[in-house]
């Protein structure tokens, strides 16, 4: 048998980390009852956060567009090798500073990491080895396709491959597929069509795609760019954009499903920039109900509003709508307040947390206002109308270019904000913010350490280091009381986020077939992975146990073919 842990002395300090804050720059605010706490990590990333990456090595990808100038991460020699003087031609040369770094969660430091070409409002998604595949960006970015595989050396860098994309790629929205290590991405600015990578086939190009056409607003900056895409259960892609959502077959080129429209006016996509997430999936239904959110975004008219000095409050409004069976409806109900420029992340209980943005506006430069400084957290499975509780207030604004990420400690790490083509931090409403943070969700703190599991073991069987669909597999933990009758075991699949998007974002919440505690306090439970690749694309996922609401720290598993 293999065994796979994190080591006591990172649990250790990780949970230190959680409990009292950094001693470096570190601002802990008290806990107000079950409001959540924030931490502030780093004082200056170097990099603007416009798109962020959990692996699972545990560090962070950072990175901004190249076109922005000199970033505040100065390097003593271009990546060409070539020293950096301190001339002015070299201090406003943006190739001496780094657009992209990389994140230690445990070390709390970064490192700066190569971009060769712009990858300015690009996608991504996470293959079955952990390699970040990164499509698209802006000018020489926008055909470009790179590769992170994040290593423990702290030697890894971007790689970019000699093969392009067919069309355009600004904007764009990717999604990993069932099949192994495939993508698809959807759309761009001026892009009404999708692709795959790889191509299967010789002089495969991409395929037309009627409703972007159909949902563009010409005068409105678009607002069907970065178009929310989720994996529905049967394989078949859901794609949202503007008001309005599909179902696509992807191996008939062919539209299955129209969905209704979401009630109200406005729009979802960018630049109205709201956002969506597929709620989690469950094996009590075999993982075959799946349901999506989508929640704010911009009044109509605020595109050409904001280019006008007038910022139109943005919607409250959230719908969900189950996509499959046959009866689809989009159930409404609103937030404390409007929103748009956040993001929704899915946290291991299964609630939402939505966090950063603003509350009028619309995305781009200098286009909103009223920072959304208050996160909220929505808990699908309460009645209507009890379902939004505000949580603690952060003082950094989260504006455009902002993102997060859930971390394996169980923190939600916050990045970004950039209302600007260049790095500027003064005479503005809304600097640049170079600042990182974690929110700390009220249940890690430390009066609920007693219920906590701690010391996750996962044990694969037979040598292999991938669990394959429909096994068995045993986790092993601490737990220093009884076990709550509430106890389950999530695995999410980290997404990659950029402009209020959570690229691939998946939670399943998994069967347990049994559960033993023994007297020295340490329980065995057997659990079942995913059936197959169309519930849980092969690669990485973080594993939690959550025993009567509170969650353990997560560990890597990954799951895949034999």
């Amino acid at each position: 048998m293999l065994f796979l842990s994190c080591s006591k002395i990172m649990i250790t300090i990780l949970f230190f980390l959680v409990c009292f804050g950094f001693s470096d720059g570190a601002n802990v605010r008290p806990s107000e009852g079950r409001r959540g706490q924030w931490q502030l990590l780093l004082n200056n990333t170097g990099v603007v956060g416009m798109h962020v990456a959990l692996t699972y090595k545990n560090t962070v990808i950072i990175f901004d567009q190249t076109g922005a100038g000199p970033s505040r991460y100065q390097l003593r020699r271009r990546f060409s090798g070539s020293t950096c003087t301190r001339s002015n031609h070299d201090r406003m040369d943006s190739t001496c500073y780094a657009h992209s770094v990389e994140y230690d969660i445990s070390t709390n430091k970064v490192r700066p990491l190569r971009l060769d070409t712009d990858p300015w409002c690009s996608s991504g998604s996470f293959l079955s080895n952990g390699t970040l595949l990164q499509t698209g960006g802006n000018e020489k970015g926008t055909r470009r396709i790179r590769q992170f595989r994040p290593c423990e050396n702290g030697q890894c860098d971007w790689l970019q491959s000699k093969k392009t994309l067919s069309d355009k790629r600004w904007y764009a929205s990717s999604q990993l597929l069932p099949e192994h290590d495939r993508v698809v991405v959807v759309g761009g600015k001026r892009a009404f069509t999708y692709e795959f990578v790889p191509k299967i086939s010789p002089g495969e190009n991409f395929f037309d795609l009627p409703f972007l056409h159909q949902t563009n607003d010409n005068n409105e900056g678009g607002n069907n760019l970065y178009p929310f895409l989720h994996l529905s259960s049967d394989g078949n892609l859901f794609v949202f954009a503007n008001r309005d959502s599909i179902l696509l077959n992807l191996r008939r080129n062919k539209v299955i499903k129209t969905f209704p429209r979401i009630p109200g006016e406005g729009s979802r996509n960018y630049p109205s920039s709201g956002s969506s997430v597929i709620l989690p999936l469950d094996h009590r239904d075999n993982f075959q109900k799946v349901e999506v959110m989508v929640c704010g975004g911009s009044s109509t008219g605020a595109f050409t509003a904001a280019a006008k000095g007038r910022f139109l409050e943005g919607l409250r409004s959230c719908g969900r709508m189950v996509i499959t069976g046959n009866n689809h409806k989009w159930d409404m109900e609103n937030m404390p307040k409007p929103r748009l420029l956040h993001d929704m992340l899915i946290l291991p209980k299964g609630d939402i947390l939505i966090i950063n943005g603003a509350e009028h506006g619309c995305a781009g430069y200098d286009n909103a206002r009223n920072a959304s400084l208050e996160p909220y957290l929505y808990s699908p499975n309460r009645r209507l109308g009890a379902r939004f509780t505000v949580l603690m207030s952060t003082k950094i604004a989260r504006m455009y270019h902002s993102s997060a990420a859930l971390l394996p400690d169980g923190r939600v790490l916050v990045a970004g904000s950039n209302p600007h083509g260049r790095y500027i931090f003064h005479n503005v409403a809304f600097p640049t913010e170079l600042r990182l943070q974690a929110f700390v969700p009220h249940y890690m703190e430390r009066r609920y350490h007693n219920m906590r599991p701690s010391n996750l073991t996962i044990e694969y069987g037979g040598g292999s280091h991938a669990i394959e669909y429909g096994k068995e597999f045993r986790v092993r933990f601490f737990l220093e009381r009884k076990p709550s009758n509430e106890m389950e075991f999530s695995a999410y699949a980290p997404p990659f986020t950029t402009h209020s998007l959570a690229m691939n974002q998946r939670m399943l919440k998994l069967r347990c077939k049994s559960l033993v505690r023994n007297g020295d306090r340490w329980v065995v439970a057997v659990l079942e992975a995913p059936p197959s690749s169309l519930v849980a694309p092969s690669g990485y996922y973080m594993l939690t146990v959550v025993n009567g609401g509170i969650s353990s720290m997560s560990e890597w598993v990954q799951f895949g073919h034999a």
